[in-house]
């Protein structure tokens, strides 16, 4: 792509504007929480302190807004608590230029490691940095600025208080990630029908899962109806596939396919019943004919012998996800039981056993059952603090994306800082200011906040004021427009990054005007300012980039290993049997689906990348993607056969599973190194595999892994 096609593209991702959901109780909520920290101090301690203690609580707010699983209250805290150390600091060191701008430079470059920690400690750190250009400037002594941070901590401890005393939807967010990955499933049920081998995005179950870690605190007041359906749904998905293909299981067309069909329609309406009801809380209300449809009795005469088991281990798991959906005021020994078997594997496990939704339970168990699994752990604060140091420092490394954006964002906002002392426009924060915010470890998101920010800054920044010049609004008024201006950022947050800087821009001027400080700069002073620190962002991305394009071979050879490494653990699992939840095949299948979004993920960053093709070409890219899911598509129609734990071994696995993965990682090493890799030896195994093997499906399954491997090699040829 190149520069000028890039530069549009970017720009036009900028300025859109996107429909989506608002939560205006949410926005209200984080408008109350500033407008009660801006009206106490306004009343105690004059307009500057206000004005600070208005920077802890608006930032604190929009913390709590931020896409993490962590309890909103840590969010708002961590981040009133941060920002009032950095302003604190700052204002020390304030009246020296070179002790501030070291500083400055130190504090920015920790914001941009701050990225290897995740996205919002990354955005919170950005934006402590940036607020703290502000801050600073108002104190006049160290009393006054430890007053002022402890200020800016108040607002932080505001707006926590008020998350807890003024809940809104508690556990809102897991409910949408769990159903979401419900409905998800239930989606693929739907495409199934119609397209027996239709691929799967795997990211609604990886999301569902990183909310499904908890904290001790949340452990104890999790609902009981967030705890068991993701592992069924993470089983039921290989399930639909294996009773869909029909390499492996009912005919492309007949009497056992429409068969098939109905029992995939009427999963996706169960799925879809029961995401409804995490999601509101609700109980689970089921469509009568898609239960009908599963318990039909002559399911058995019309499938052959694998569909048919199939059919029968979907119809068990679907009514497992009724029954662990549905809310309940305590964790019963129902729960309790769901979730024990969920966890080992055990099939046809929980009280939805062997039969189908809406059926009364089955019959006690007489197996002693093993004992309640612990719940996915999500560190405390303070526990959290080693692991993302740890983090930081494994990016201090050459190569590094996250080092060149920590590197990248420290230059620019010193030399934006510089910048600043000696253009005369005064209030020269705001170019290092701009810079710092719209600034990203990829090249689009910093391209298309810089043209966001602009565009935002000079909207908002005409209108507010155009106000305060004809209005003249006094300290009350000013507060009551900042408060307004607040609440709007808040509610179009997610519909676009130039419609929050609107809302920001106006917000500062009316925060500042509460002193008589917001009418000393002209708009044009502002904008400019705003415009050299986003060209200042652009241009550091141009000088210093972070390609993601070049890397796209080592992604594709990552995605490759991982894929191998979970097929060898399927088919060594026919070896040595353990039932279906073997956790070394469960982590195997985590490893290959992060390497596949991770590919995903760079890709789409390369696709809008200025830069000449040095690696793998458009068509090539999406062939290899293609082979490596059908790979992945195969060894999951062998995980959904898995033989239960005591079953009669099959010694040919062992082999399979060891060329698997020699030859995977083989062939990995040969894509990074711009090589074909080649699969012969895993091909005269599979080819002693179908003489020793009298199963159809595993034989099927390892002609299918062999086919997409050729195919992966076919596709890296064009390249």
């Amino acid at each position: 792509m190149s520069w000028l096609r890039a530069l549009k593209e970017t720009a036009r991702s900028g300025l859109t504007v996107e429909r989506r959901r608002l939560a205006p109780v949410v926005a209200a909520r984080g408008a109350l929480g500033l407008a009660l920290v801006l009206g106490f101090s306004l009343a105690l301690f004059g307009p500057a302190v206000a004005a600070a203690s208005a920077f802890g609580a608006f930032q604190a707010a929009i913390a709590t807004f931020q896409r993490s699983w962590r309890p909103r209250p840590t969010l708002a805290l961590a981040s009133g608590g941060s920002l009032a150390l950095s302003t604190f600091l700052g204002y020390l060191t304030g009246t020296h230029t070179v002790l501030f701008l070291a500083l400055l430079v130190l504090w920015t470059f920790l914001s941009g490691l701050a990225w290897a920690a995740g996205p919002t400690a990354g955005i919170i750190a950005s934006s402590n940095v940036a607020i703290m250009l502000v801050t600073v400037t108002l104190p006049t002594s160290v009393a006054t600025a430890a007053g002022h941070a402890a200020m800016i901590f108040a607002g932080g401890v505001v707006q926590a208080a008020l998350v807890v005393l003024l809940p809104v939807r508690p556990w809102g967010a897991q409910r949408d990630a769990l159903a979401d990955a419900l409905a998800a499933e239930a989606d693929y049920a739907r495409r199934l029908r119609h397209d027996p081998v239709a691929p799967f995005d795997p990211v609604p179950l990886m999301t569902a899962r990183s909310a499904a870690a908890v904290t001790p605190r949340q452990a104890r007041r999790r609902p009981a109806e967030l705890h068991g359906p993701r592992r069924l749904a993470e089983r039921i998905r290989p399930v639909l596939a294996s009773l869909a293909d029909p390499a492996v299981g009912a005919p492309a067309e007949g009497p056992q396919r429409d068969r098939v069909r109905e029992l995939l329609a009427a999963a996706g309406e169960i799925l879809d019943a029961a995401a409804r009801a995490i999601r509101h809380g609700e109980p689970v209300r089921l469509p009568p004919a898609a239960v009908a449809a599963l318990r039909t009795p002559d399911t058995g005469s019309i499938l052959s012998d694998r569909s048919h088991r199939a059919a029968l281990r979907l119809s068990a798991l679907l009514g497992d996800v009724v029954d662990t959906a549905d809310p309940r005021t305590e964790t019963t020994e129902t729960t309790e039981t769901t979730e024990r078997r969920t966890e080992t594997g055990q099939p046809g496990a929980g009280p939805g056993a062997g039969r189908a939704p809406g059926e009364g339970p089955g019959p006690p168990e007489a197996a002693v059952l093993p004992e309640r699994p612990t719940p996915r752990s999500r560190p405390t604060l303070v526990r959290l603090a080693p692991i993302v140091l740890a983090k930081m420092r494994a990016e201090a490394r050459p190569g590094s994306a996250i080092l060149r954006h920590a590197i990248r964002v420290s230059a620019v906002a010193a030399a934006g800082y510089l910048l600043g002392l000696v253009l005369p426009f005064g209030h020269g924060y705001w170019a290092p200011m701009a810079s710092v915010m719209v600034m990203r470890p990829d090249f689009s998101q910093t391209y298309s906040r810089s043209v966001a920010r602009f565009g935002g800054t000079l909207v908002g920044v005409g209108l507010a004021s155009a106000v305060v010049q004809t209005a003249h609004p006094g300290t009350y008024l000013s507060a009551a427009l900042a408060v307004l201006c607040a609440f709007g950022m808040y509610l179009l947050m997610r519909t676009g990054y130039a419609v929050s800087q609107v809302c920001v821009a106006a917000y500062v001027v009316f925060l500042l005007g509460m002193e008589g400080s917001g009418v000393s700069q002209t708009v044009r002073d502002r904008v400019l300012l705003t415009l050299l620190g986003g060209l200042l962002a652009m241009l550091s991305y141009a000088v210093y980039p972070a390609w993601e394009t070049p890397r796209l071979r080592g992604r594709l050879a990552d995605w490759l290993a991982a894929s191998g490494r979970y097929a060898a653990a399927v088919a060594a699992r026919y070896a040595a049997p353990e039932g279906p939840g073997s956790p070394d095949v469960r982590e195997a299948l985590l490893s290959a689906r992060a390497a596949r979004v991770a590919w995903h993920d760079a890709l789409g960053r390369a696709g809008h990348e200025p830069v000449r093709h040095r690696g793998l070409s458009h068509a090539a890219a999406e062939g290899a993607g293609h082979a490596l899911a059908e790979f992945g598509r195969a060894a999951m129609l062998l995980e959904a056969h898995l033989p239960e734990r005591g079953a009669p071994p099959l010694p040919a696995a062992a082999g399979l599973a060891e060329a698997l993965r020699e030859a995977t990682e083989r062939g990995a090493k040969a894509v990074r190194e711009r090589g074909e890799p080649a699969w012969d030896d895993l091909r005269e195994t599979v080819a002693a595999w179908d003489t020793e093997v009298t199963d159809p499906l595993l034989r099927k399954a390892g002609r299918l892994l062999v086919d997409a491997l050729d195919d992966l090699s076919a596709a890296l040829a064009d390249a």
